[in-house]
């Protein structure tokens, strides 16, 4: 007989970290340091969790919006019980809208902005 080691569930720092594998197409930088990730909500006590990842583009008429989405689910891939297909929630939003001050210091340097 064998016992299954029960999985811990997905964290808010394990979202992150893959998160941060998400590389902008056009300036080469994840979105983390981009600053287009607003918040992660992982809804907590469940056999299956639920993520909700809020973020943001550069631009509302961004045309890679699709992509991103794509991407993120991708990124999240193999956690621990999340189903990127049914319990992952990617949501757009433009408020507030995205600023350069938003980027973490690296990137800022990256892109000239310092």
């Amino acid at each position: 007989m064998t016992t299954s080691i029960p999985t811990q569930p997905v964290t808010q720092d394990q979202i992150m970290a893959r998160l941060k594998t998400v590389i902008d197409p056009e300036l080469n930088i994840d979105i983390v340091s981009l600053g287009l990730v607003y918040e992660v909500n992982v809804e907590p006590n469940t056999m299956k969790p639920h993520v909700e990842v809020i973020m943001t583009l550069t631009t509302p008429g961004c045309p890679l919006a699709a992509v991103f989405d794509t991407m993120v689910r991708d990124a999240l891939i193999g956690l621990p019980g999340l189903d990127p297909d049914q319990g992952l929630h990617v949501k757009l939003t433009f408020d507030p809208p995205w600023v350069p001050d938003l980027m973490s210091e690296e990137a800022k340097a990256e892109l000239g902005f310092d």
